[in-house]
């Protein structure tokens, strides 16, 4: 077995597993990523497109945001169109001057590896049977294979951003984490298209027939989602079925305008919401979708994982900058603090949005859950202080700091 060594384990070439690195790059601090799958793979995951400032701001400090600030769409608001009627939430105006940048998951992580590959730092694709050891102990090291050969990367600390089903969680015993979790009763069809976006700012639709958002990757290419059955499948919706289930379910003025054409990609997303405590053990931190899960309502599941990172990067550097190794044991209790946050307005925006027909939703019955989510989303949409708590959550919370 051929022994390698680093400071920082970084299991994941996902975008944060990449940032992560990058940012402790930018530091001094080494660190090798292990990745099971190819680059190319990693490129292919059609994901979220919408940035919180304090994601695109951590984006600026790892040096990696050229291309994000050159072609990014920084919205200023977003619409929620409710059976037809459309309400503005103007984030710029409700929240002091935050806003959201429109830029594709695949472009970060683009942007990240080939800012990682120009500064020659090392990962590791296709690696195979990855396995985090010791990591109660202050000798902690993963396990691999790569190209037939078995490596052991001893290092100081591990991170876990290989998202839900990784190895990172399950190696922390089930009697030492609780697991949460609420799996909806519907999921999401998306069709990438390049098309025009239908309207300048996304749209999110509350319709009869079911939730539906009009969002978009660039000006020339569109990202559309209905919500339908957990029975449906992807070869159930051919493209021309997909456009006028949207028009029926978009305002009539959006759906006249709509341009349709062939889709580059469709797939079905089932939705949970999903969080384990606590998110660290030992020297073992979980980072992203390998702890928590969130519905794509409310548009913070990359951007929770970014606040992780956020938080792991300044943890991290005050153990080698100052020498202060005890600051660890904050990680868990700060990330989850902003973790349940988003947890509960994705929870809240996909109650509010999506309709649950027959389903009985917690203790009551489906009837008067939907009068009261009605009722609920009447209210927000027409007080300012409603609109601006939607706001105040979309462009998300600032990122915590450490204690002294």
């Amino acid at each position: 077995m051929k022994t390698i060594k680093t400071q920082v384990a970084i299991i994941g070439a996902g975008p944060s597993g990449l940032l992560l690195g990058q940012l402790l790059a930018k530091q001094g601090i080494s660190n090798i990523i292990l990745e099971r799958v190819t680059g190319d793979y990693v490129l292919g995951r059609i994901r979220a497109g919408i940035l919180e400032q304090g994601f695109a701001d951590l984006v600026r400090e790892a040096g990696v945001a050229e291309r994000m600030d050159a072609d990014g769409d920084v919205h200023d608001g977003f619409e929620i169109s409710a059976n037809g009627e459309r309400y503005h939430i103007d984030l710029k105006g409700l929240t002091g001057g935050k806003t959201v940048v429109c830029y594709g998951q695949v472009e970060i992580t683009q942007d990240l590896m080939d800012a990682r590959e120009a500064a020659g730092l090392t990962t590791y694709y296709e690696a195979a049977d990855v396995q985090p050891l010791n990591v109660k102990s202050d000798t902690p090291s993963v396990t691999f294979t790569h190209d037939g050969e078995q490596y052991e990367l001893c290092c100081d600390y591990i991170a876990g951003c290989d998202g839900f089903h990784g190895v990172s969680r399950q190696t922390i015993p089930a009697d030492k984490r609780t697991e949460f979790e609420r799996v909806y009763p519907f999921g999401w069809l998306g069709l990438l298209s390049d098309t025009p976006p239908c309207n300048s700012e996304l749209i999110y639709c509350k319709h009869e027939r079911g939730f539906a958002l009009a969002s978009m990757r660039s000006e020339t290419r569109s990202r559309y989602y209905l919500q339908v059955p957990l029975t449906d499948k992807v070869e159930d919706w051919s493209d021309e079925a997909f456009w006028e289930e949207l028009k029926k379910r978009l305002p009539d003025d959006v759906a006249a305008g709509l341009v349709t054409g062939p889709s580059i990609e469709k797939s079905i997303a089932p939705l949970r919401s999903f969080v384990c405590e606590p998110m660290q053990y030992g020297r073992l931190f979980l980072v992203g979708d390998a702890a928590h899960i969130v519905p794509p309502t409310g548009a913070k599941g990359l951007n929770l994982a970014a606040s992780d990172v956020a938080t792991l990067y300044k943890i991290m550097t005050r153990v080698y900058k100052d020498n202060d190794p005890e600051c660890i044991s904050q990680y868990s209790d700060i990330a989850l603090r902003r973790v349940w946050n988003g947890e509960r307005f994705s929870w809240w925006m996909s109650n509010m949005l999506h309709n649950f027909g027959q389903m009985e939703t917690g203790d009551m019955d489906a009837a008067t859950f939907k009068r009261f989510m009605e009722s609920e989303l009447d209210y927000y949409l027409n007080s300012e202080n409603g609109r601006r708590v939607i706001a105040e959550q979309y462009v998300g919370l600032p990122y915590e700091e450490l204690a002294p």
